[in-house]
């Protein structure tokens, strides 16, 4: 039972970019994502997510490299399929890699990954990230085409782009949110079955974050925006414990 227990714990990932965002608006070295990414592991995050865009706005290249050398938790790599990104993630060899889309003039990433409409070519760009030992993800929408594409090139693992649950039920619109958390639970349900690692990821927060925690086919969780923010109040380690344990209560069926 104890061994079932923990194979079925949800892994919570925390993504340090908008410490970056907080350093860069100023330059200097201060807010220090690699601190940011070193408390965050020693605070109980199972993971750190970083961003490397190919402008740079937040997470630059120096940035990877310090976390690879000092962390312990995985460090999850998310970037464009480039072959720029590609040649900087076969130098590092990071833990796990997903493959997100890019617009230069986007705010932050807008939809997933049209994994369907480019299955060739991002099925020969995996094949050597993963021959180097990194677990390969598509950031991809709750939309069965794309499960089926991500599963078709051989990628292990999918994250479900939760953007726009996670609005609706910032801005109160109640009947959308549960079309979207029904999308959400129908293709992680899906993609399980097919064998694909299912993880969920973007704009989740306290509020929104049980339903989608509580879906026993999601394995991880990415969350750093709503995170980042709240620790200005309380501190990332207190942030990153309640988010704990509202995960917890939700994979375990109890009140959060």
């Amino acid at each position: 039972m104890a061994e079932n227990k923990a194979q079925n714990r949800l892994r919570l990932g925390v993504n340090i970019d908008h410490v970056a965002t907080v350093r860069n608006a100023r330059g200097g070295d201060n807010p220090d994502p690699v601190r940011a990414a070193l408390l965050a592991q020693n605070a109980g995050a199972d993971g750190i997510t970083a961003h490397l865009r190919e402008d740079r706005r937040h997470i630059i290249d120096s940035d990877i490299e310090g976390m690879m050398q000092v962390l312990q938790a995985p460090l999850n790599f998310e970037m464009a399929a480039t072959e720029e990104m590609q040649a900087i993630a076969l130098r590092h060899k990071p833990h796990a890699i997903c493959l997100v889309p890019e617009k230069r003039e986007e705010r932050t990433t807008e939809g997933g990954l049209d994994v369907a409409g480019n299955d060739n070519a991002l099925a020969e760009y995996i094949t050597p990230l993963r021959e180097a030992g990194s677990r390969v993800s598509m950031f991809i929408a709750a939309d069965k085409a794309q499960v089926e594409a991500s599963h078709r090139i051989g990628a292990p693992v999918i994250e479900l782009h939760a953007g726009a649950y996670a609005d609706a039920w910032a801005e109160g619109r109640w009947d959308e949110r549960d079309a979207e958390l029904a999308k959400i639970t129908e293709m992680a349900a899906y993609a399980h079955d097919l064998g694909l690692e299912v993880h969920v990821g973007h704009g989740l927060t306290y509020d929104s974050v049980g339903p989608i925690a509580a879906l026993p086919q999601v394995m991880e969780l990415n969350i750093g925006h709503f995170l980042i923010g709240e620790a200005l109040f309380v501190g990332l380690p207190a942030a990153i414990a309640e988010m704990r344990r509202r995960m917890d209560a939700a994979r375990s069926g109890a009140e959060a």
